[in-house]
């Protein structure tokens, strides 16, 4: 049966704010709930300051220009720790006696190199050792993070979104040095899939699945799916005809796809559900299936993260997702 959940991030800026984000999601995404994450707390709480409070032995401190390692973990990356601890704690609480699967969501290591700098200054991105180094800690401190999730909500099927949204610029050599003047040169894909596989085997190895997240047009998804992810989330708006093939080998493979196709910000005028649906189904049927054939390993999910709609859009988002999954349920 063919199920719904959102990418990742919520709107809200305080802890009553994230409870009530994680009480949306709970009962909007019945099949498939998830650990809400809320950037408008700040650096601590956004996509990078989330990541630098799961790595393992590594400092880090937020400085004028943005992430940066250090010798030892900063304020700022102890309060992303904080902040970290207090989510799990409402989740915890939230989700007493839950039995299914749970999603969470870390950045992966090649957006991580694009957004941190060195001590010394410029983006991780520049350093082979460095990049190799803060793969590795990613992949330490997520194995650690699981079987904390997994120890908190224990009847949780675990399903870890490794979000990649600069992977497709940091080859593209697009990435621009610290003086803006020039760009770092490009990864190929065999050079970028080490880093990816170090963090794809580390969530296997802590016993939850893989899932590459890149909302972007040109995601590669044979690096990632040829690097251990098992499943794909890509914004079905902006896919160009020449991913559907790699998407439809996923699919065929039993790996779930996540298909972005829930607007992330209200719309003008508000999609019909059965449009969206209509939708789904002309991409399967382009892809050579039917949704009996493909429904299991079908998730709806909004476009990209929700975090900038206004709370009352991301819950409409959310259910919205949901009512086109259980329509391809019933088709």
């Amino acid at each position: 049966m063919t199920s719904a959940t959102g990418i990742g991030s919520m709107p809200g800026e305080d802890a009553t704010a994230y409870d009530e984000a994680l009480r949306t999601v709970l009962g909007e995404l019945p099949d498939l709930p998830y650990l809400p994450e809320l950037p408008g707390r700040g650096a601590a709480a956004n996509m990078t300051g989330r990541a630098l409070a799961i790595v393992a032995e590594l400092g880090a401190d937020l400085q004028p220009a943005g992430w940066r390692l250090t010798d030892a973990p900063g304020t700022d990356q102890r309060r992303a720790r904080s902040l970290l601890a207090q989510d799990l704690d409402a989740a915890e609480e939230l989700t007493q006696g839950w039995k299914g699967r749970f999603k969470i969501q870390v950045a992966g290591p090649w957006t991580l190199a694009a957004t941190v700098e060195r001590p010394r200054g410029d983006r991780i991105l520049a350093d082979h050792g460095a990049r190799r180094e803060l793969a590795q800690a990613l992949a330490e401190g997520l194995g650690h993070h699981i079987a904390d999730v997994q120890r908190r909500i224990p009847g949780a099927e675990i399903i870890v979104q490794v979000d990649e949204p600069m992977l497709p610029a940091v080859m593209a050599a697009q990435i621009p040095t610290a003086s803006g003047f020039s760009r770092h040169r490009s990864v190929d894909a065999p050079g970028a899939s080490p880093a990816l596989e170090w963090v794809f085997s580390a969530v296997k190895a802590a016993g939850a699945t893989p899932v590459a997240h890149c909302c972007a047009a040109n995601v590669p998804i044979s690096l990632l799916t040829g690097a251990g992810a098992e499943g794909i989330s890509v914004d079905l708006s902006v896919l160009p005809l020449s991913a559907y093939d790699d998407l439809a080998g996923v699919i065929e493979r039993a790996g779930p796809v996540f298909l972005g196709v829930t607007p992330s910000t209200e719309p003008v005028t508000s999609p019909s559900e059965s449009g969206l649906t209509d939708r789904v189904l002309r991409f399967l049927d382009m892809l050579g299936f039917d949704p009996e054939s493909a429904g299991k390993q079908l998730v709806i999910t909004p476009a990209c993260g929700l975090a900038g709609a206004t709370p009352h859009w991301a819950r409409q988002a959310l259910t919205l997702s949901q009512k086109i999954a259980t329509n391809l349920g019933s088709t």
